[in-house]
């Protein structure tokens, strides 16, 4: 008989497609049936680990619930015997800080299955060449050419990733989330920009963003800044296939976007914890990566599948397009309450930008809630989680 095995991923093709696909492939070699339920995106960025690990083996997460997860001991370390060559060869192969993202308190707790950060998309049909700069990006936005989603956690993040990318020192130290001079000229920049895009910005996704470029419509020609989707890219998804590239350049070029994609994390009450752990670092290996799990609609987070020409040909130069900008992502604080922190501090910067709230108040309560729930220093965060690099 078989082993069987239930994972949990996120609700899209890049989450759900790609994992059911390597998954067939893995059954059909190993006779390992994997079966995959989905939650939403914003259940996947919200919803703590620990409510819902004990239902399933494998798990699909983002790489700011490790530390409360491991402090609840939902997870089972993935650096055990028989994986350490695995282990090696995935840290040399991380794109950016992906791989290390999901270490903590000394021990690896989920793979890099899927690499992302915050880049740029535009329509290469609409336009021959995005901008580089903020100045180009705010004058084509006040064209009427650009579209930006700006709802709270995508608000945020662009927050996160142009103070980074104008040399504000995030994160830097317990309680510290920027200082007011960095904060306030971030949100200069954001302000022209939410100012020059439609008002229905305030409530978009990057997801919202990528069906309206890449539908039937032909107003708009580019977005400065959302969450890669190589899906948008493909022949065949949407009627229009997006070219994703490099952020707009800032005082420290491309570095500060911040860094997205998801991990494969072993549950900590799996029926068979060796039987998920090698399914595991199959579907983050070359094997898997370069062939079904992209093939079923993923993205991988392997450099070596960054690397391939086949993938990069099939998304329109997605990979070496924004290699750059994934290259020097920021990383989010290693902090078990930092989850918290962003679902409250989010909203207050779109309240921002929509003109509900100064930038003087947003200033202070954004650095005071950081004071609150970040104050106190963990292994994981003096391990250089929450740098900007």
């Amino acid at each position: 008989m078989s082993i069987r095995l239930r994972g949990m991923t996120w609700d899209h093709p890049r989450g759900h497609g790609a994992l059911t696909a390597a998954s067939r492939v893995y059954a059909e070699r190993y006779d390992v049936d994997v079966t995959w339920e989905c939650r939403s995106l914003t259940a996947f960025g919200d919803e703590p680990v620990e409510s819902y690990a004990s239902a399933f083996d494998l798990l699909v997460i983002d790489h700011p619930h490790v530390p409360a997860a491991v402090g609840a001991g939902v997870l089972a370390p993935l650096d055990v015997p028989g994986h350490t060559s695995d282990l090696r060869f995935l840290a040399e192969h991380s794109v950016g800080a992906s791989h290390r993202s999901y270490a903590y308190a000394g021990r690896q707790w989920a793979l890099a299955i899927d690499a992302a950060a915050q880049v740029g998309v535009y329509r290469p049909d609409l336009l021959r060449h995005p901008p580089t700069s903020w100045p180009e990006a705010i004058d084509l936005a006040r064209d009427g050419q650009v579209l930006w989603p700006a709802k709270p956690v995508d608000a945020y993040s662009s927050l996160v990733t142009v103070a980074a990318g104008l040399g504000g020192a995030l994160f830097n130290g317990p309680g510290s989330f920027l200082d007011p001079t960095s904060f306030g000229t971030a949100l200069t920049v954001l302000h022209q920009l939410a100012d020059a895009v439609p008002a229905e910005c305030l409530q978009m996704s990057p997801i919202d963003v990528a069906e309206r470029l890449a539908g039937g419509q032909d107003q708009y020609a580019y977005c400065p800044l959302l969450f890669g989707y190589t899906n948008y890219s493909r022949s065949g998804f949407r009627p229009h296939r997006l070219r994703y590239v490099d952020i707009p350049a800032g005082s420290r070029g491309v570095a500060g976007s911040l860094l997205g994609g998801a991990g494969i994390a072993v549950s900590a009450t799996a029926d068979d914890l060796d039987a998920a752990r090698e399914f595991a670092y199959w579907v983050v290996g070359a094997t898997a990566q370069c062939g079904a799990y992209f093939d079923g609609g993923g993205q991988p987070g392997l450099a070596t599948a960054w690397d391939d020409p086949r993938l990069d040909a099939a998304t329109l130069d997605f990979f070496s397009g924004t290699r750059a900008t994934l290259e020097q992502a920021s990383v989010r604080p290693r902090h078990p309450r930092y989850p918290e922190f962003q679902n409250l501090a989010a909203p207050l910067v779109t309240a921002c930008l929509a003109g509900d709230r100064s930038d003087t108040e947003t200033i202070r309560r954004i650095n005071d809630l950081a004071a609150r729930l970040l104050g106190s220093e963990t292994d994981g965060h003096s391990a250089g989680g929450g740098d900007s690099r």
